[in-house]
């Protein structure tokens, strides 16, 4: 066994499952989305490492989007609550869920593409 490719493998399946496990639930209910499960699945998703193939780069792109849509999740979530002092409302956190959902699609992106590239080395 290659542990490069568990810990690769790891970490594309464990990011799209903690995104998967934030978005879950109604959108517009705060209590149902906790700021932790979106921090580690944006944690999880920077630490998804690809090799140099032309699938490597490829798992680096959905990486990058999946960042950046949770990265503006975050940075949203922060700006209404910590830093403008709003409470948080059924429209903001259904912006930031939102943001999160486009970052789960990425990662099944993700996913899907490891699935077919483990299906594709044992032929």
């Amino acid at each position: 066994m290659n542990l490069e490719k568990i810990v690769f493998g790891f970490f594309i399946i464990f990011a799209c499952t903690l995104n998967f496990g934030f978005v879950i639930g109604d959108i517009d209910r705060p209590e149902l989305h906790h700021r932790f499960e979106l921090f580690a699945a944006l944690i999880a998703t920077v630490l998804k490492l690809g090799d140099r193939t032309h699938i490597g780069a490829t798992h680096l792109a959905t990486s990058l989007v999946a960042t950046f849509q949770l990265l503006w999740a975050a940075g949203y979530w922060m700006w209404f609550v910590n830093i403008s002092g709003l409470e948080m409302t059924g429209t903001t956190m259904s912006t930031i869920v939102s943001l999160s959902a486009g970052a789960l699609l990425a990662n099944l992106v993700s996913v899907v593409l490891l699935i077919g590239e483990t299906l594709r080395q044992n032929r």
